[in-house]
């Protein structure tokens, strides 16, 4: 692959480079792509192929057995802005060229032998050994990436950072402009991958190393220095889509049962607390912070891993992988903040979570931060308590009799941990509490389809309000605390909402 003269590189230099930048004004990236890229619309620029003869480290002369490869995405449609890749080897780093060659273009549309010979790439794909046709990772667009575990079925993602998401005024999205990949040993099965951040607000530089196994990890180290005062800096932010589930069925206007890439929050606090949050499609955005100290993790989860709640052989939601966030050092005191935002279908993201320091972030200062991520299945955020595997919402009041005023029910349904073993004679009992309101018709009771427990109770809005109510709820047993934290905010619906729903009921 042809490149250009290599330069002294590390992640010091890097670090140096990122603090240097913070002092500079921002510049905007520039926006000159062709017109015949720019104009692709979602089928011709799905028609480019890279062609995996050009891979970096693909072929090394009479050398194929390197367990990594990289391949890289074209520019066009959402992916408008460069960013410049290089390959390090012996400390020094090389700029890699594009080439039309590289690219397959199909029924795209475009002419490679037309397109400028500096025209750039978009980002790249990290191919494993053990399968090589399929990536295992990949970095497009922003300071967005996401990567897959055995089950290599692609789901939500992760950012570099998330700057000002969920306030009342348009977003910032930095956006890695130059990636550095370490030449790995030949039969090597981690890659080291290094990134430049940039954005009016803050600089970064990023350093990633991605284990590929059936828990993929990633271990990230990221040195931040901020050009301005920051309102709400994020942290190892992840995104992901809610659309409908079996607690929220709002936008239930499709054939298929549930829709999600996630379905809940995880927390692991730094008390030791679990915690366990479903995620809704609210009517309007809806913003929460969790206050901790030295968090554990947390992490947006796919619990539900039965097909028959989806029925969608196409894009398996089943198998979306989870993301978890382990931070390694003690990241202080801040909040696991949780956007989510309105959304009409499952072609847009509308979940976010992320930590937030509590420290104000103003510039001059570097700020420094470690976590390990953990994409797939069956990630390390399995509490030993029991823990949330359904929740259930819909009318509530005694079926048969008249309901006099509007209530709604809540099924929480736990498994695992001590539940299959506690003893017949063992009282099991749900605590509740509600921020308002009325809490009725309260109950703990074996469920066997779990081997666990369904606790179930309904919610009385206070009169005429609309305010949103935050639940509390976990299980004990002889005073013992057994499961996780389950917790929910519920909004209540409009006065001649709830008169509906009554007269539907009869």
């Amino acid at each position: 692959m042809p490149g250009r003269e290599a330069q002294p590189f590390d992640y010091a230099w890097l670090k140096g480079q990122a603090r240097h930048l913070a002092g500079q004004p921002w510049q905007a990236p520039p926006q000159n792509l062709p017109a015949p890229v720019a104009a692709l619309d979602w089928d011709q620029y799905q028609a480019i192929r890279f062609r995996p003869d050009h891979a970096l480290w693909g072929e090394e002369g009479n050398d194929r057995g390197r367990h990594l490869q990289l391949r890289f995405f074209h520019l066009g449609l959402f992916y408008r802005e460069p960013v410049r890749l290089y390959e390090v080897a012996d400390g020094r780093a090389r700029e890699l060229a594009y080439d039309a060659r590289m690219f397959d273009y199909g029924r795209s549309g475009l002419d490679g032998g037309a397109l400028p010979a500096d025209l750039g790439f978009a980002g790249f794909r990290v191919h494993f050994h053990t399968d090589p046709e399929r990536d295992v990772a990949a970095f497009l667009g922003a300071s967005y990436f996401r990567a897959v575990g055995q089950e290599m079925q692609y789901g939500l993602s992760a950012r570099g950072l998330a700057v000002d998401c969920g306030l009342p005024r348009a977003e910032e999205f930095p956006r890695f402009t130059a990636f550095w990949f370490e030449r790995p040993a030949r039969n090597a099965d981690r890659l080291v991958v290094y990134a430049l951040l940039d954005s009016p607000s803050i600089t970064g530089a990023y350093r990633f190393e991605i284990h590929p196994a059936a828990v993929l990890t990633m271990e990230v180290d990221a040195a931040l220095y901020p050009r301005k005062a920051i309102e709400r800096l994020g942290i190892a932010p992840l995104t992901s889509m809610y659309q409908t589930g079996e607690n929220d069925r709002r936008m239930a206007n499709d054939w298929r049962p549930e829709i999600h890439d996630s379905d809940g929050l995880a927390l692991h606090t730094g008390s030791g607390e679990w915690i366990w949050r479903p995620l809704a499609n609210p009517a309007q955005l809806r913003f929460n912070a969790y206050q901790d100290a030295s968090p554990r993790g947390f992490g947006l989860l796919q619990r539900d891993r039965d097909f028959a709640n989806y029925q969608d052989d196409g894009v398996f939601y089943e198998r979306r992988p989870d993301l978890w966030v382990e931070p390694r050092g003690d990241w202080g005191r801040g909040s696991v903040q949780l956007v989510e935002i309105p959304t009409p279908d499952e072609t847009l993201d509308n979940i976010v979570a992320f930590w937030n320091p509590a420290e104000p972030v103003v510039p001059g200062k570097e700020l420094l931060y470690a976590y390990r991520l953990h994409w797939g299945s069956r990630t390390p955020a399995q509490p030993p308590l029991a823990r949330v595997v359904a929740t259930r919402t819909g009318i509530g009041g005694v079926i048969g009799q008249p309901r006099r005023y509007f209530s709604w029910r809540f099924a929480v349904d736990f498994a695992g941990g001590e539940l299959p073993r506690i003893a017949s004679d063992v009282k099991v009992e749900a605590v509740i509490e509600a921020s308002s309101g009325t809490l009725e018709i309260t109950s703990a009771r074996p469920l066997a389809a779990v081997s666990g427990y369904r606790a179930m109770f309904d919610l009385r809005p206070a009169q005429g309000s609309t305010a949103p109510v935050n639940l509390r709820l976990h299980l004990t047993a002889g005073g013992r605390r057994i499961s996780e934290t389950w917790l929910y905010q519920w909004t209540p619906p409009e006065a001649a909402e709830q008169r509906r729903a009554l007269q539907a009921e009869g």
